[in-house]
């Protein structure tokens, strides 16, 4: 079960990857730069470089150089957080939102691709199986476990 689930994982960021290659010669971003822009989309919570190096498991070096590339191409704007001179959120500019747009729609069909031949009762119990193991892995991590 450990190997299925190590192996389908590492297929699905494989083929999302694959997926995401065509779009990214077309806008002429980077992969990584990408991502940046759709984890900061995807995930409002989040708005700093670290919480990008942390959540996605990003090299430090390597958010650095896709976030000053975003910023002086138009993509991103730095803003510094009142109270807390150190810290600077991300925030996605106008000039984004056809790449967002264009990245949730890549997104969505990915989805459903990998979805493909899976009924709708299967999927809702899918959501269940995984919201659960979610509920358990926040538990783990809590140490509750």
């Amino acid at each position: 079960m450990i190997n299925m689930s190590i192996e389908f994982a590492h297929k699905m960021s494989l083929a999302y990857s694959a997926t995401c290659k065509t779009l990214c010669r077309e806008l002429k971003l980077p992969q990584t730069a990408f991502d940046i822009l759709m984890f900061l989309a995807n995930n409002p919570d989040y708005k700093t470089a670290s919480d990008i190096v942390e959540v996605r498991k990003i090299k430090a070096n390597l958010v650095s150089v896709n976030v000053e590339k975003l910023v002086r191409d138009g993509y991103l704007e730095r803003k510094a957080v009142e109270g807390d001179r150190r810290k600077v959120e991300l925030i996605c500019t106008k000039k984004a939102e056809p790449v967002i747009e264009n990245g949730k729609k890549l997104q969505q069909d990915f989805v459903e691709q990998i979805l493909s031949g899976v009924d709708e009762e299967k999927r809702k119990k899918m959501a269940e199986i995984l919201n659960q193991m979610e509920k358990n892995l926040d538990e783990m991590l809590k140490g509750e476990h």
